[in-house]
């Protein structure tokens, strides 16, 4: 992937998303939609990885067929929303290896504070997708970032449902080699830190708390 942001503009993912918006879809509605919708995008950010060939037998005849190559990628989620994102890719990818990074936005400062990290092995030899339903500020994702190049990796991509313009950036000016898939560009962040128009807090809709 060459392009740093990719809007993925598929009617499904779509007219998903604006179920998602609605603020009075339930909090059971906004799950399921969370995790149909994050196989989706799961298609679009895996849309390039190295193949090579495996010979098998059909039931007709043998034949040299396409497998993905090398070891198998690494999803991390930023807790607690990733995590909804995380659901719908491992039934896409059940292999994958999984790893999570604990962060939360200091209210005041809105800087993110860290406070759980555990990522699989060997991360410098697997694709590593980050991913985050929100990009807001961008300064949770730029720090999780941070902390998953130092444990090693170096092809990561990013996945997230709503991007704000000044998260984009953010992540551009300090990951530039980071591609990010997004099923929206929002408008702008309010004085809260908040993306606009959005869908209010992912953690709080997923999980019904306040």
């Amino acid at each position: 992937m060459t392009e740093h942001l990719t809007v993925v503009q598929h009617p499904l993912v779509q007219h998903k998303l604006t179920l998602m918006r609605d603020k009075d879809t339930s909090t059971k509605s906004f799950r399921q939609l969370l995790r149909e919708i994050s196989l989706l995008l799961a298609y679009e950010i895996t849309r390039e990885m190295p193949m090579t060939t495996t010979r098998i037998e059909t039931p007709i005849e043998p034949m040299d067929a396409p497998m993905i190559e090398g070891k198998k990628l690494a999803l991390v989620s930023i807790l607690r929303a990733g995590n909804g994102l995380l659901d719908g890719i491992l039934e896409l990818i059940p292999a994958a290896r999984v790893g999570f990074v604990g962060l939360y936005r200091d209210p005041e400062t809105l800087q993110p504070v860290q406070y759980y990290f555990k990522v699989p092995s060997e991360l410098s030899s697997r694709l590593t997708i980050v991913v985050d339903p929100m990009l807001a500020t961008g300064n949770s994702s730029v720090a999780a970032i941070d902390l998953i190049k130092q444990a090693g990796a170096t092809n990561i991509r990013f996945m997230c449902l709503l991007a704000a313009p000044e998260g984009v950036a953010r992540m551009k000016e300090a990951h530039p080699d980071v591609p990010i898939v997004t099923a929206a560009l929002d408008s702008h962040l309010n004085d809260h830190g908040y993306i606009v128009p959005g869908l209010g807090d992912a953690g709080d809709r997923m999980y019904g708390t306040k």
